[in-house]
């Protein structure tokens, strides 16, 4: 420090806009928790840059606040699209749900057995996504006709599920 020259005073510029680096943070990650974590990096990171630690240093916390804020947003980001192709987060089924899964499976097997065959099957092939054009080829139908099928296809499952098991 040269003659004439004042020590910056740190802890008096932290206690002044703290809540003002944490509220500019806050607006970029909506998170306020995180926001007051992260404003406490950039007074970390102001610590550790004299250079900045002038006349100016309201500038340069502001600054550094709205980068930190959005290098959080380019990391979750990052972090929610490799957890989404890895497989993370996905909610594991507990017994009760695999067991309502497999009830309600049984339902739809009882009310296709009864149906008509050529509905049954109809509706079979297009829940495995086959277009208009593949399920008239695989049944044999006229393609133009399989619109109109498949509407009657299914209001006929309607009718049977809910004359077995009601309006779930």
């Amino acid at each position: 420090m040269k003659a004439g020259e004042q020590a910056f005073d740190f802890e008096a510029t932290f206690r002044e806009q703290y809540q003002r680096v944490a509220r500019v943070i806050v607006r970029v990650v909506k998170d306020h928790a995180r926001a007051e974590e992260l404003a406490v990096e950039v007074f970390l990171k102001f610590w550790r840059s004299p250079g900045a630690q002038r006349e100016k240093a309201e500038g340069w916390l502001y600054r550094t606040a709205v980068r930190k804020g959005l290098d959080e947003l380019r990391h979750r980001t990052r972090r929610s699209k490799y957890e989404r192709l890895l497989g993370f987060g996905k909610r594991v089924p507990t017994p009760e749900d695999v067991r309502s899964a497999a009830e309600e499976q049984e339902k739809v097997r009882s009310v296709l057995a009864v149906m008509e065959s050529r509905q049954a099957k109809l509706l079979v092939l297009k829940s495995h996504g086959l277009s208009y054009e593949e399920l008239a080829a695989a049944l044999e139908l006229n393609p133009v006709s399989i619109g109109t099928m498949l509407s009657r296809a299914q209001d006929a499952f309607r009718k049977e599920y809910i004359k077995r098991y009601g309006r779930e």
